[in-house]
């Protein structure tokens, strides 16, 4: 897959899947903008990436996520490509466990940003003759799961937000889809790990409950991202698709 002479904007793009698809992206040709709150981890990040640009914002800021989309933008001369994958997980909460400021985090850093970077993205892809959005959900938004009422709600809208804004944007050859996850071995997972208290044992069940029998690498995530932006997907739009192991399939 080629992205030569094409931008790409990624939210939570400095560690995990985010930066695994900037690198993906970056190796194909594009110029890639990546965004993130903790301006350390951004630097690091961009020692690893050619032709790329980090900005410092909190995607939760209406402010933040126009002045991001603008500076990639007004960088690269357009913006074609926008993966909104920033996102938070709090494990073991149930309604009655969440705090109220737990769950406005929550949606607010899994479905407000979404909608956020959107609004601001989509003149940019409409001046560029059309482009794609692609948005990280995660199987828990297809099917419940026990202990995560915050998140399986964020990502239940998250899912049905791409279909409505695929439906919307499909006049102007703006595609929109999203991707469902299971496992991905990331830090945010291996914090999980620890808190469960014997990482070797949380690893294997972690894998045990996907039918391949192991969790996802960063990287096998990030390959069906550029799929979906790339002229191989030209027909999909309003897909949401399980990268999960065979986890929904049963």
């Amino acid at each position: 897959m080629e992205f030569k002479n094409q931008s790409v904007l990624i939210t939570g793009g400095n560690r995990g899947i985010g930066l695994a698809t900037a690198r993906l992206f970056a190796q194909a040709g594009a110029r890639v903008a990546i965004v993130g709150r903790d301006a350390d981890a951004g630097s690091a990040a961009l020692r690893t990436l050619r032709d790329a640009l980090f900005i410092q914002a909190d995607v939760t800021r209406a402010a933040d996520c126009q002045r991001a989309v603008d500076e990639t933008a007004r960088a690269f001369g357009a913006l074609h490509i926008l993966f909104n994958n920033a996102g938070i997980i709090l494990r073991n909460r149930n309604v009655e466990t969440t705090t109220e400021a737990e769950w406005d985090a929550t949606l607010d850093t899994n479905v407000k940003s979404v909608f956020l970077m959107s609004r601001a993205a989509l003149p940019h892809l409409r001046a560029a003759g059309g482009g794609a959005i692609i948005n990280t959900a995660s199987y828990v938004g297809l099917v419940g799961f026990p202990g995560l009422a915050a998140y399986a709600a964020s990502k239940g809208a998250v899912v049905n937000l791409t279909r409505a804004m695929a439906l919307d944007h499909a006049p102007e050859n703006i595609r929109v889809n999203c991707i469902c996850p299971g496992s991905v071995e990331t830090d945010m997972i291996h914090h999980a790990w620890e808190l469960y208290g014997d990482v070797t044992q949380a690893a294997r069940v972690w894998a045990d409950k996907h039918p391949l029998k192991r969790i996802a690498s960063p990287e096998e995530i990030a390959r069906v991202v550029l799929f979906l932006a790339s002229d191989a997907a030209s027909f999909i739009t309003g897909a949401a698709l399980p990268v999960d192991g065979g986890i929904t399939a049963g």
